[in-house]
C-alpha cells in the first residue's frame, strides 16, 4: 500500500487549484483524474466569464469566494501570461416589469462588496452597444473572460513544480476511513493510504461519496443536471462586451459572450436532464434561443446559430427550489478527519477556483 500525504480526486480547475495550494504549502499531493486528461467535465465546457460576484446572497460562500478569487484571478493572470481580457458587460431589463430587479442587483452586489456597478439608460446603454435593445442596464466593468484551459495548465503547472502529480485513467472504485487515515482503492486495484483527500469530482462528487465507507450517507446530498446548451454566432458579433439577460431561477439566462479570439457564443440555457454525459446538443433548441436573444439583439440574423456544445451544471437542490450555495464539507460537518467534500461547485466556480483552493487548503492544514 502506497502512503500519500495528500489525495485530490478530479483534475477539474477546481481540483487543480486545491491540489496547487496544498503543493505550495509544501505538502506531498497526487490528483487522480478518471479521465485521460484535465478539466474535461464542466471545467471545459462553460462560458470562461470571469464574474464580478453581483448574484449570490451576501455573506455566501458563493459570494465571498468569488469576490476574492475574482481578485487573485486577474492578478495570477497578468503575472502569468494567461489569456483574458476585462471586457466588462451590459446587464439589461429588456422590459419596464425588469427594470426594477436593478437597482436590487446593485444593491446585492453592495453588499457583496462589488462597489462599481453603473446603472445606465437605454441611451447610454445603446451608445456602448449600438445594437443592443433594452429599457436599462447595469455596467459591470470587472466582468471579463479567461482561457479556461490554459488557466488550469498554469495550475497543473504550479503543483507539478512544487513536487505534486496528476495521475490519469485512475477513477476511484472505493474508500474507506480507517485509523484516523483514508484508503483509497483505484480501479486497477492500486491501493493508497492517505492524511488528506479532497472530493472536487465535480459532477461525480456524491456518487463518489457515497462509496466512502465511514462517511454518513445522509450527509451526501442529492445530484440534479441542469444542461446548459451553447451555440456559436455565425460571423462576428457587433458586440465589445458580454451582454446578459435578468438572472432566471437555475442560471442566468441565455447570454452574449465573446472568447479572446471574438467568436461570440449563446447560452447556456437551462435544460434538466437525468446523466451527466447527456452532452449532444438539439438543434431545436435554437428556436427558443432565437426568441430569448432578440429580445435584447433584435437583429440577430436568421440562420446565424450553429449548434455549439453542453456543459452539466452540478446542482444540488432540484428544479424549482432556490439556488443553494456551494457545499464546502469537512470534518466539523461529517466527523471524518482529514477528508473535504466539494459538492454543487457550479458557477463562479471557476472565478473562484484560487480562493477555494486556499479556502479548502486553510481548513484542512489548520486542523
Amino acid at each position: 500500500m502506497e502512503q500519500v500525504d495528500c489525495v485530490v480526486i478530479g483534475a477539474g480547475v477546481v481540483g487543480l487549484a486545491v491540489a496547487r495550494a496544498l503543493a505550495l504549502a509544501g505538502r506531498e499531493v497526487m490528483v487522480l483524474e478518471a479521465a485521460d486528461a484535465i478539466g474535461t467535465q464542466t471545467s471545459s465546457r462553460n462560458s470562461e466569464v470571469i464574474h464580478a460576484g453581483i448574484y449570490y446572497a451576501p455573506g455566501s460562500l458563493k459570494a465571498r469566494l468569488c469576490v476574492q478569487g475574482r481578485q487573485m484571478l486577474y492578478a495570477y493572470c497578468a503575472e502569468r501570461g494567461i489569456g483574458h481580457q476585462r471586457c466588462g458587460k451590459l446587464l439589461v431589463a429588456t422590459s419596464e416589469a425588469q427594470r426594477a430587479q436593478l437597482q436590487g442587483i446593485i444593491d446585492k452586489a453592495a453588499a457583496n462588496g462589488v462597489n462599481d456597478l453603473v446603472l445606465l439608460t437605454r441611451e447610454q446603454a445603446r451608445a456602448m452597444e449600438p445594437q443592443l435593445e433594452c429599457v436599462a442596464a447595469v455596467h459591470s466593468p470587472s466582468t471579463g473572460i479567461v482561457d479556461s484551459h490554459a488557466l488550469m495548465l498554469a495550475y497543473q503547472g504550479d503543483l507539478e513544480n512544487a513536487g505534486g502529480m496528476v495521475v490519469f485513467n485512475s477513477p476511484l472504485a472505493l474508500a474507506h476511513v480507517s485509523s484516523g487515515t483514508v484508503i483509497l482503492e483505484t480501479t486497477d486495484g492500486t491501493v493508497l493510504q492517505a492524511k488528506i483527500v479532497v472530493n472536487a469530482a465535480g459532477l461525480y462528487a456524491q456518487a463518489l461519496a457515497l462509496r466512502f465507507a465511514g462517511l454518513d450517507a445522509k450527509l451526501v446530498p442529492p445530484s440534479y443536471y441542469a444542461k446548459g446548451n451553447y451555440f456559436t454566432l455565425s460571423g462576428r458579433a457587433p458586440f465589445s462586451r458580454l451582454i446578459y439577460p435578468m438572472p432566471q431561477a437555475a442560471g442566468l439566462g441565455v447570454h452574449l459572450t465573446i472568447d479572446l479570439g471574438g467568436q461570440a457564443k449563446l447560452g447556456p440555457d437551462v435544460q434538466w436532464v437525468d446523466s451527466p454525459d447527456d452532452l449532444v446538443v438539439d438543434p431545436a433548441r435554437g428556436d427558443a434561443f432565437y426568441a430569448e436573444v432578440r429580445k435584447y439583439w433584435p437583429s440577430l440574423p436568421d440562420g446565424a446559430l450553429i449548434p455549439g456544445y453542453a456543459g452539466i451544471r452540478p446542482k444540488i437542490q432540484a428544479p424549482h427550489e432556490p439556488a443553494r450555495d456551494f457545499m464546502i464539507q469537512g470534518p466539523a460537518e461529517h466527523g471524518v478527519p482529514g477528508l473535504v467534500n466539494l459538492f454543487g461547485i457550479e458557477s463562479p466556480g471557476l472565478t473562484s477556483s484560487l480562493a477555494i483552493g486556499s479556502h479548502v487548503a486553510a481548513q484542512l492544514l489548520a486542523a
